[in-house]
């Protein structure tokens, strides 16, 4: 289990210097890097990427490099045969990345939340980022695909087009040099210009993951308040449960929604099938019902809006569902429009039994 950050942070009076690998650089220790220089201690640390022992052992910390993972003496390499190491609670086994966020991630969202890091957002935080985002930069640098290769040609699946390298880890990928780009002749000059390279790597996977870091403390975790309030209502709007209003403002939602049905061992008849909303928090705003679908991403609803409902509009829907102040329903049925609160209830009633 990682330690706390700040009791085992040491300095020398000579400052602190971060240690990696030199040559083609990758995602996570350019990450790696950048997460380290967010906490005070390494505020201003130097960088030296080398491969040569002796420089390494001089440096206060090493990542991605020097085939030892040793928290105690800030060594985290995972390229070692005996490396197994992976983040509590998943399967995949972790780069540079997730060695430091493991043992400094926590010490991250402290700072970022000005909470202590044994506090229970920090840990929700901390595990939350791990598994949108360290997690997928663990795989790609272990070579470990989202999905089973052998199932996937069992089942005949294919792709249909090319996604273009849209990952991060294609993003550094692109920011080494070319093949046949000149370099300095000079062995100096040479190391100079692949180090600036490596910089800029690291500053743009830190401005990705800053980025999630803000999102995930300031507008996902307050939110899950919000859901936890509205989904212990939903009885009060459904006998089943099956529907959720988010009174006040909309929030986001759906992860919130998944972890309280599942830590609630929720039966699959009972689980909420139409969040309801107002489009923005004022008295006079409409109000959306959004069918919740069957994974975050999926684009399959547990339960679409009726299929009669579907693309109309306005009056023409009002005459097919019944319903007054009907506004819209996409043609997908996942989500669908009321002037008025009591309208779009009456709309969710509707289709729960249609």
């Amino acid at each position: 289990m990682a330690e706390n950050a700040a009791k085992r942070l040491k300095t020398s009076d000579g400052g602190v210097t971060i240690g990696t690998h030199n040559g083609h650089f990758h995602a996570d220790e350019a990450l790696a890097v950048h997460m380290l220089r967010q906490l005070p201690t390494y505020a201003s640390a130097s960088l030296v990427r080398t491969r040569d022992p002796a420089l390494l052992a001089t440096c206060h910390t090493v990542v991605d490099v020097g085939g030892e993972y040793d928290a105690a003496q800030n060594r985290y390499d995972h390229h070692q045969r005996t490396f197994t190491t992976t983040f509590p609670g998943r399967p995949t086994k972790l780069s540079s990345a997730g060695l430091v966020f493991l043992h400094f991630g926590k010490a991250l969202v402290a700072q970022r939340l000005n909470q202590g890091e044994d506090s229970e957002d920090v840990g929700v935080v901390w595990r939350k980022l791990y598994e949108s985002f360290i997690e997928a930069l663990d795989a790609h640098d272990n070579g470990i695909s989202a999905y089973d290769p052998d199932s996937l040609a069992a089942a005949g699946v294919e792709k249909r087009f090319s996604d273009g390298g849209f990952n991060l880890g294609a993003v550094v990928g692109r920011l080494n040099a070319n093949w046949n780009e000149p370099s300095p002749s000079d062995p100096v000059e040479a190391q100079a210009a692949e180090d600036a390279r490596f910089e800029k790597a690291s500053k743009r996977m830190g401005e990705e993951f800053d980025l999630d870091l803000t999102y995930y403390t300031s507008a996902w975790l307050p939110a899950r308040a919000v859901v936890q309030a509205a989904y212990a209502k939903r009885h009060e709007y459904d006998p089943q449960g099956r529907v959720m209003v988010l009174e006040g403002q909309s929030v986001p939602w759906k992860d919130h929604l998944y972890t309280l049905e599942e830590e609630q061992k929720t039966e699959d008849q009972d689980k909420v099938l139409y969040v309801l909303y107002a489009e923005k928090p004022t008295p006079d705003a409409k109000w959306r019902i959004q069918a919740v679908p069957v994974t975050k991403d999926s684009f399959q609803s547990r339960k679409a809006l009726p299929e009669p409902w579907r693309g109309a509009r306005d009056e023409a829907l009002d005459g097919i569902t019944g319903v007054p102040g009907g506004v819209f329903v996409h043609a997908s049925g996942f989500i669908g429009g009321n002037k008025t609160f009591e309208g779009a209830k009456a709309m969710a009633d509707k289709a729960c039994s249609f």
